[in-house]
């Protein structure tokens, strides 16, 4: 049921994305982040498991790669660097920017879109929600602060480590027992479904 809401959340995002896609003003869509990045000290980064229309399109070409048996290449470590992630946030301002000042619109949000499905054909999701998203980076600083968060019960954690497996954002790492890094989780539930201990919630 959780699943079926969240997909249906998704679609809804995705369609009014491509609705003001299509009447040339994706920027709206914009206001919405903007709330959301407010909302991330509450809530953390639920903008980008159930509205960002970017992961969704991602998390559909994940799953037809899935059903195809094509695997990840691995993460080129030169990306993995902050300074890659810090770089693509300036060079994505200074788009934003230059829109705002000169008048002329730039295709930057429908140019994510396109480089974020892109890249999910040949790297595994994190590639793009670790190293590259520019919202990402913007919305990890107030979700490190979150008030609610998903949580890994270790009274009931058995180190399976099926919840890593499964996290797109590779935002559960493993200690004595399993951790969840609210920065860089996405609040996209996954751990949570494929936790046979129902051992991990949003609390």
């Amino acid at each position: 049921m959780q699943k079926l809401k969240q997909t249906s959340v998704r679609i809804l995002f995705l369609a009014l994305f491509t609705f003001l896609l299509s009447l040339g003003k994706p920027q709206i869509f914009m206001i919405l982040f903007v709330i959301s990045v407010l909302g991330s000290f509450l809530l953390g980064r639920v903008y980008c498991g159930w509205l960002c229309p970017i992961s969704t399109l991602m998390s559909v070409v994940t799953a037809i790669k899935k059903k195809l048996h094509l695997k990840n290449r691995k993460v080129p470590a030169l990306l993995m660097k902050p300074s890659v992630r810090i770089s693509s946030v300036g060079i994505f301002m200074a788009f934003f920017v230059f829109t705002l000042v000169s008048g002329r619109k730039l295709p930057v949000v429908l140019a994510l879109l396109v480089v974020g499905a892109a890249l999910t054909l040949f790297f595994p999701e994190e590639l793009w929600h670790r190293c590259l998203c520019p919202y990402g980076l913007i919305l990890s600083f107030p979700s490190s602060k979150a008030k609610h968060a998903m949580t890994v019960d270790s009274d009931l954690c058995n180190n399976c480590g099926t919840c890593m497996r499964v996290c797109p954002a590779k935002a559960i790492i493993k200690k004595n027992k399993h951790e969840i890094m609210s920065k860089d989780c996405l609040v996209c539930m996954e751990c949570s479904r494929s936790c046979k201990q129902e051992a991990i919630h949003f609390i």
